[in-house]
């Protein structure tokens, strides 16, 4: 494969040559920088956290403006959880309750939200040894579900 080289608006090499648009160097950029400013949202926000995050991958109801709302818990730590739901379902600074596997979380808030996926912050905190049941229940079902499928 030959290296592609860009030269007054045409990229070429032997296996690239075709004319670069300013539109394809906009649209690059816009990728490459908005990639950059996720990656150290998330390294910033990986080190200001005050406990670890279990992995959930659990479908949950909660109430939201009054509302039922159901969403994709992602992860769960003492202080908040990841989710992932229909595009529009929360907006920042909203309040939710949540009800993880029968347990009911602390009110939280909705503190980003990033198309289908929302970070949110309980306003008090979970026991750490809520968050290791629900993680360790859910790995637990996960096992029973794959032994069931084998059998």
């Amino acid at each position: 494969m030959g290296a592609a080289i860009y030269h007054s608006g045409t990229c070429t090499g032997s296996t690239v040559n075709s004319q670069v648009t300013r539109k394809h160097i906009e649209i690059f950029a816009r990728i490459f920088f908005t990639f950059f400013r996720h990656k150290g949202r998330m390294e910033q926000a990986e080190s200001s956290r005050s406990s670890d995050r279990k992995r959930l991958d659990l479908l949950v109801k909660g109430r939201s403006r009054s509302r039922p709302i159901f969403v994709e818990v992602i992860d769960v730590s003492e202080g908040g959880c990841k989710v992932k739901g229909g595009h529009g379902f929360a907006r920042v600074g909203e309040s939710i309750l949540l009800r993880i596997d029968g347990v009911h979380t602390p009110v939280g808030k909705f503190v980003w939200v990033d198309g289908r996926y929302a970070g949110i912050a309980f306003e008090g905190k979970m026991h750490p040894a809520v968050v290791d049941f629900l993680h360790n229940e859910n790995a637990r079902k996960k096992e029973q579900k794959k032994a069931g499928k084998a059998a």
